[in-house]
Formats: structure tokens, C-alpha cells, sequence
């Protein structure tokens, strides 16, 4: 499973990018490709057309709650990265793939660094 945080999301709509070669390759592969709600809400912020958010969609076995595990879990990984405001969202995506038991697909590896020596896995 990969959970796929908003970069990727974003750059999987351009053609030809990194990203949509690598979820294309991921998706054909039978992978199952995840969004955490905090990521799909920052999709969504835009600007995105219904289309590419139909695309998006199209290749997303699920969108994942931001319920109380993965708060729970959020927490736990924003104190232990301490407490840095800037860390927040990043948290909350961590959780949400931690908890799935999923990988993390981002380019934004510097911002999940400090995740890693909690468990968290990059695709």
C-alpha cells in the first residue's frame, strides 16, 4: 500500500511528471494507492478542476479518514519531532500512513524526515 501525500497528488495530474510515471507504474503493478483526508482536503483547496479531481480520484482505492486513531497518532509524532508548528499537516499524513500500515510517497522528503525513526516508510 501507498499512501500518497499532496505533492503527490498535485503532481500526478502533469503529464509526463516523476510523480504520474511512478503512480501510473505503482497502479498497473496492482498496488493500492491511498489518500489521507488532510492531503485530499489541500487537493481540493485548488486550484483543481472536477476533472482532475475525478482522475485523482479514479486511482485511489481509498481516501482515509482523519479519525481519532490517526489523531492519536498525529500527536504522538508532532511532539516527538518537537512540537515545530511547520510540522503539523505533515503529522497528520504521517499518522494516516502509519496507521494504513502504508508507505509514504512524497517529494517533500526533508519535511517526513523527522517521522522515520517512528515507524514511518517512504515509497
Amino acid at each position: 500500500m501507498i499512501c500518497l501525500d499532496t505533492n503527490y497528488l498535485i503532481r500526478c495530474l502533469e503529464p509526463g511528471s516523476e510523480e504520474a510515471e511512478r503512480i501510473m507504474a505503482w497502479y498497473r503493478r496492482g498496488e493500492r494507492l491511498l489518500a489521507p483526508m488532510p492531503a485530499w482536503y489541500e487537493l481540493l483547496c485548488g486550484p483543481v478542476t472536477p476533472e482532475q479531481e475525478e482522475i485523482m480520484r479514479g486511482f485511489l482505492a481509498e481516501v482515509i479518514p482523519f479519525a481519532e486513531a490517526q489523531a492519536r497518532e498525529a500527536s504522538c509524532l508532532f511532539n516527538a519531532a518537537g512540537r515545530k508548528r511547520s510540522l503539523r499537516v505533515d503529522a497528520m499524513i504521517a499518522a494516516t500512513a502509519l496507521v494504513a500500515g502504508a508507505r509514504l510517497a512524497t517529494g517533500n522528503q526533508h519535511d517526513f524526515t523527522p517521522f522515520l525513526a517512528h515507524g514511518l516508510e517512504r515509497a
